[in-house]
């Protein structure tokens, strides 16, 4: 016995979509209902446990034997589920859902299936979702159904024997979809990288139970509050409702298209009315999401405190980036307030009326607070360290643009470099206290906007309006920007020059190291457009072709997830996207070594946002200057690259 493909179907009491896997699998009540099985590719067999069936001797040594290579798809339940009853050890299981990520498809077996162009009938069965409702979780009583609060084999027959159906044609699915892919392999380090990844996910993180309550309670109180202030303002029955709202406004001769966040916020400031005012400010803090993610963290907080699965690997499938899951802490809000510590205290306490007087603001200061929530083990501190600039250090390097890395490679003050760069000022005269330093605002909105081929528009979504620059001014930033970086600009139309080329002709090409290809499996049916980063890795588009984008011109498309309607579609592209999806790929890679590095060293990673580690640390071994050191270390493969990191110690996780 070679290989074996599993899938299983599994019952517990614990909302898997709510609270993820791991609370799910730990609840006292969970068990495996089906194991569905094929042994080297084999006709697969179905093991009805519900049934009181036993899992064949040969194939439970199997799960056990490391030298048995485990196939799933999404590879993490049936590893963590089958855990709990068997030893089977992480380093033999292979994830199919995330080859298929890596390769530029999407997740989800079905949508998998579909995207890869598998014919219907060894497509997933569409009966699965209300199969999996009706004996996978728990079952709302009522006097029809006998009172009972689960669905058992016995009480649907018929439609046990389709679920055991449903369960052994995920595993054919999963097959077809592993031999399909099998001429693109998945790369060693990637799946060493997975397999810190579900290290990371299973160790979680812990949390401050007694601010968590303290912030849920406060804000109870404060919505009830700022809801009965509302009614009484507007006269409304509910205050909280979008379309009620907007009418009122009409009402008081106040047009909108809408109540969002954005659109209240501008309101805001240009309303005279100060009841009008009143009752948008009152919207703008109700609508605050941070209590949200404070339930979010109760949902998923297992018995022992910790939250578990917050991290989703290969979660942005162009680049390899990761995603936040559950509590979604890939995208938390910032804290600035200096007395953050004498906050968090007045929440734990559930202190209110100290809470208003001194903050004001209660919903924005719990919205701060969110980040605190995550605290080390007992006895230990958190070790926060990101990476500085990674992405401008990057694209500096990739493009070669010298004066960048001069930068990068000294005083690091890039914003006034590309200041001086662009308006021809010296550098030591952009300073704090002179007339020169309002140059270094343009030269920061600039970095931040403009290095993936954004213009006017890319300046403005990046504040530039709010930030005090004019918008006559901005087609003048942009072309000083691009003058001053023609490196960078020529690495946009060098990449898209090479992709195009390489879909014209057939025939590979390179640009500053990079190796775009077109790879296909004529007998599986999948076409791709590649790029090798300097890591070895890959960024797959699938199903290249060329045509005519909106604007006219002939452009490189292919089929992927669009990230407004998350529908599998063609997509176009253009250099400056390529570049951003290299330079983000390539950040990615120098935070995975960081990640191997910092694991080898023995520091016990709980969580990483962005390019940010955060490391769960015994008090006395707090050693900062250790971890920023690994971080900044020299990458083999990346020759040259001015890597550089700071951090801070903590006794919760903060912005610094």
């Amino acid at each position: 016995m070679k290989t074996l493909s599993i899938d299983i179907e599994t019952f517990s009491s614990v909302d898997i979509k709510k609270s993820g896997l791991y609370k799910y699998v730990q609840s006292p009540d969970f068990e495996i209902l089906l194991y569905a099985y094929s042994v080297n590719g084999g006709p697969t067999q179905i093991v009805d446990l519900a049934r009181d069936e036993q899992i064949p001797e040969e194939i439970i040594a199997a799960l056990q034997d490391d030298e048995v290579i485990k196939y799933a798809y999404n590879a993490a339940f049936e590893w963590y589920s089958l855990s709990k009853f068997f030893n089977t050890s992480l380093e033999s299981w292979r994830c199919t859902m995330i080859h298929g990520l890596y390769c530029g498809f999407t997740a989800g077996l079905a949508a998998t299936a579909k995207a890869i162009g598998l014919p219907q009938e060894k497509q997933k069965m569409t009966v699965g979702n209300s199969l999996i409702k009706l004996f996978c979780t728990p079952t709302k009583p009522t006097k029809r159904n006998g009172n009972r609060t689960r669905t058992l084999p016995h009480h649907e027959p018929e439609k046990w024997e389709l679920f055991k159906e449903y369960c052994i044609q995920d595993v054919e699915v999963e097959k077809e979809i592993q031999q399909k892919l099998s001429s693109f392999p998945f790369p060693e380090q990637e799946q060493k990288l997975w397999e810190l990844d579900q290290e990371i996910n299973a160790r979680g993180v812990a949390v401050d139970q007694q601010l968590i309550d303290g912030a849920l309670y406060i804000d109870e109180i404060t919505t009830a509050q700022l809801t009965e202030e509302a009614i009484q303002l507007t006269g409304l029955d509910n205050p909280n409702s979008a379309a009620q709202l907007k009418k009122w406004l009409e009402d008081q001769g106040i047009e909108v298209e809408n109540m969002q966040k954005e659109t209240v916020s501008n309101l805001i400031d240009f309303i005279d009315d100060q009841t009008v005012k009143r009752a948008l400010e009152i919207r703008q803090e109700l609508s605050k999401t941070s209590v949200k993610k404070y339930q979010a963290m109760v949902d998923a907080r297992c018995n022992d405190g910790r939250v578990r699965g917050l991290l989703q690997f290969y979660g942005a499938n162009r680049t390899g980036r990761w995603a936040g899951r559950l509590v979604q802490v890939q995208n938390l809000p910032r804290n600035y307030l200096e007395t953050l510590g004498h906050a968090r205290e007045l929440v734990r306490e559930k202190k209110l009326d100290a809470l208003e007087l001194i903050y004001g603001n209660v919903a924005d200061t719990l919205s701060q607070l969110i980040r605190t929530a995550f605290v080390p083990s007992k006895g230990n501190v958190l070790a926060i360290s990101d990476f500085s600039a990674i992405e401008a250090r990057v694209i500096a390097w990739l493009a070669g643009e010298q004066w960048r890395l001069d930068v990068f490679n000294t005083h690091g003050k890039i914003y006034e470099a590309s200041a001086s760069q662009m308006f021809g000022v010296p550098l030591e005269l952009i300073v704090r206290g002179r007339p020169e330093y309002e140059l270094r605002q343009k030269g920061k909105v600039a970095e931040l906007a403009l290095g993936y081929q954004g213009a006017s528009g890319a300046l403005i979504q990046m504040g530039a309006l709010e930030g005090g620059l004019t918008e006559e001014e901005l087609p003048d930033i942009v072309r000083r920007w691009r003058s001053s970086s023609k490196r960078i600009v020529d690495l946009w139309y060098s990449l898209e020059n090479a992709a195009l080329s390489v879909l014209r002709t057939g025939q590979p090409a390179g640009v500053r190291g990079l190796l775009l290809q077109r790879e296909s499996d004529i007998v599986h049916g999948l076409d791709f457009l590649t790029i090798t980063l300097p890591s070895g890795r890959k960024l797959y588009y699938a199903k290249p072709f060329l045509s005519e984008n909106d604007f006219g011109k002939e452009a490189v498309h292919y089929f992927g997830m669009n990230q407004t309607t998350k529908k599998w579609e063609k997509i176009s592209t253009y250099g400056g996207k390529l570049v951003e999806n290299v330079v983000q790929g390539i950040a990615r890679d120098c935070l995975a070594v960081t990640l191997n590095r910092l694991s080898a060293a023995g520091c016990q990673i709980i969580m990483h946002i962005h390019d940010e580690v955060v490391l769960d640390v015994p008090k006395e071994q707090a050693d900062l200057n250790a971890v920023t050191e690994i971080m900044s270390q020299p990458i083999e493969w990346a020759p040259g690259l001015p890597l550089a990191a700071d951090g801070f110690i903590s006794e919760y996780y903060k912005k610094d």
